[in-house]
């Protein structure tokens, strides 16, 4: 086997094949040409090559996303590094494992004057869960340091840093190893799966008539199914889940905006609950936020194994168990309570179901109907990722067949690396991709498309509404100048030939029934990535919108 002849990047190497990290995306480069030389000749590694670094980040978080275990990147020295910032803060508060290593100059070249030198120790120290500054030797030391940063990925569930100062010449290569590092063992954490000092929570439980449970961003099939019978058969339990929840069931609450944004103060003081119980990551929904700020929970316990948000300023409990045993110890020990409050509930959203679908029945081709027919026609037992911004909140509205799972970067929320994380993801997995986005953030990351690794089966609907549609919903709106050009991001651009430049076939529609016909020939294209671009009017879609909540009263 073929080693780069500095001891360091040997080191590097062979700890994360001791630790069975496989997935390792580089970045073309020169410093960081021992590391690239040793992983793309060792067969244990799968590697990529990815040219933009933003977008190699986002597709490595993909990966990471869907496999459940650290993706490695690895890049030069200088303003590469920076580059994966924005996929590191969204690993950050996603809680997806990625290690990061980057080639530096030894510390005697920093700060001299050389090209494409930076201050990279630390670089990433607000958003990282551990960061290893070796030294430029090969040792005990920093071998304990690389260690460690991969262990903390996999345990704190988030990314991590390791910086590797190599000096010239960096393409010398040996057939044998100069080192043989340490390798420690992982060390896993038995979270509890009973809730400690149970009968204070327990009393709470069995006292408490309006208990709502919010769930966020969810991993699929992580809660037992009886479980889900039980909070669906407690009379005084509601449940609110979101698209990105992935957790189903005819009782619970879907499209929480199309519940609540009709509601008045004294509807809101009828919903308000004594108990809030939440799990999972970010929430969608600004509606609920606003109101559980507003009408706080005297209790509000959240359960995450590792950190609790307080996002509504009223936490009171953080159960630091998966949430599966959390419901299952509490479940044991609890009973129901007599209560009209999920009968109330579900009242008025079967109600708001009906005007619903009156509502749609009805209204122009915009980009409400366009997310209908996309949501609706989303194969069984696929992925599907979406991007941000009105993307996902027009998810919201929509019924999504239980057998799909849903994900979207909602760590950061951002634009930035919608595509490219779609694409990693549809590598990470082995199911049918189907990427749901706007246009700004297809756009913004078109790169995206860049790489030799997009496979045949994989999807893009894009809705291209000619602009940030976000920002027409948005309270302020004002059909003026400034808004349309440093707000909206108004433009006349398509993807037609990106999608010829990179290989894609391309569908285009632009009302309900050449919809139909692009959606059939999307899915009809199996041997080449496909492109489904649907044009929507552009000074339409936020009256639909906005009237749909209306029409709900």
């Amino acid at each position: 086997m073929i080693y780069p002849k500095i001891a360091l990047a040997q080191s590097i190497i062979e700890i994360l094949s001791a630790k069975g990290i496989v997935n390792i995306i580089i970045s073309p480069g020169s410093r960081n040409a021992p590391l690239t030389i040793g992983f793309a000749q060792n067969p244990n590694f799968t590697c990529y090559s990815i040219a933009d670094e933003r977008c190699l980040a986002f597709f490595a978080l993909g990966i990471a996303q869907q496999t459940k275990q650290p993706t490695a990147v690895v890049c030069t020295s200088g303003s590469a590094l920076l580059n994966y910032y924005p996929a590191i803060a969204e690993a950050f508060y996603s809680q997806i494992p990625l290690i990061v290593i980057s080639a530096d100059r030894p510390q005697s070249k920093i700060d001299i004057g050389d090209g494409q030198t930076i201050r990279q120790e630390n670089v990433f120290a607000n958003h990282s869960v551990f960061n290893a500054n070796l030294t430029e030797e090969a040792s005990e030391e920093n071998d304990l340091k690389i260690n460690l940063a991969i262990e903390t990925a996999i345990l704190k569930k988030g990314p991590v840093h390791i910086n590797a100062p190599f000096e010239e010449p960096l393409y010398e290569t040996t057939e044998e190893l100069s080192v043989k590092p340490k390798i420690t063992n992982l060390e896993f954490v038995n979270f509890s799966k009973i809730i400690e000092n149970s009968n204070e929570f327990v009393s709470v439980w069995n006292n408490t008539k309006r208990k709502l449970v919010l769930v966020g961003v969810n991993e699929a099939n992580s809660i037992d199914q009886e479980i889900i019978e039980n909070l669906a058969s407690d009379p005084s339990v509601v449940v609110l889940t979101e698209t990105t929840s992935n957790l189903h069931h005819e009782s619970f609450i879907n499209s929480i905006d199309t519940l609540i944004t009709p509601f008045d103060d004294f509807d809101f003081k009828q919903f308000n609950p004594e108990v809030l119980v939440t799990f999972g990551g970010m929430v969608v929904s600004k509606r609920i936020k606003g109101f559980l700020r507003k009408y706080k929970p005297k209790h509000h316990w959240h359960i995450d194994t590792l950190r609790a948000y307080d996002t509504f300023g009223a936490l009171t409990k953080h159960f630091e168990m998966q949430p599966n045993d959390f419901f299952k110890d509490l479940f044991s020990k609890t009973v129901f309570v007599k209560s009209n409050y999920f009968k109330n509930i579900d009242t008025v959203y079967k109600a708001r179901l009906e005007k619903r679908k009156e509502y749609l029945s009805k209204i122009e081709f915009s980009d409400f109907k366009a997310f209908e027919k996309v949501i609706q026609s989303l194969p069984k037992n696929s992925l599907s990722q979406i991007s941000n911004s009105s993307a996902i909140r027009y998810a919201q509205l929509i019924d999504i067949d239980d057998s799909i799972e849903v994900f979207c970067n909602r760590g950061t929320s951002g634009i930035d690396g919608s595509t490219s994380t779609a694409v990693g993801a549809a590598l990470g997995n082995e199911k049918q991709t189907v990427f749901v986005t706007g246009d700004i953030g297809f756009l913004y990351d078109s790169n995206a498309l860049w790489n030799s690794y997009i496979p045949k089966n994989f999807k893009i609907i894009l809705i291209n509404n000619a602009g940030g549609g976000i920002f027409r919903i948005l309270p302020g709106h004002q059909e003026k100048p400034v808004f349309n050009t440093y707000f909206e991001t108004s433009h006349s651009l398509t993807a037609e030939h990106l999608a010829k430049m990179y290989g894609l076939n391309y569908f285009v529609t632009q009302d309900v029934q050449s919809l139909e016909n692009g959606i059939e020939s999307l899915y009809n294209s199996n041997d080449v990535p496909c492109i489904l671009e649907i044009f929507t009017p552009t000074f339409e879609n936020d009256k639909i919108l906005k009237e749909y909540f209306k029409f709900l009263y």
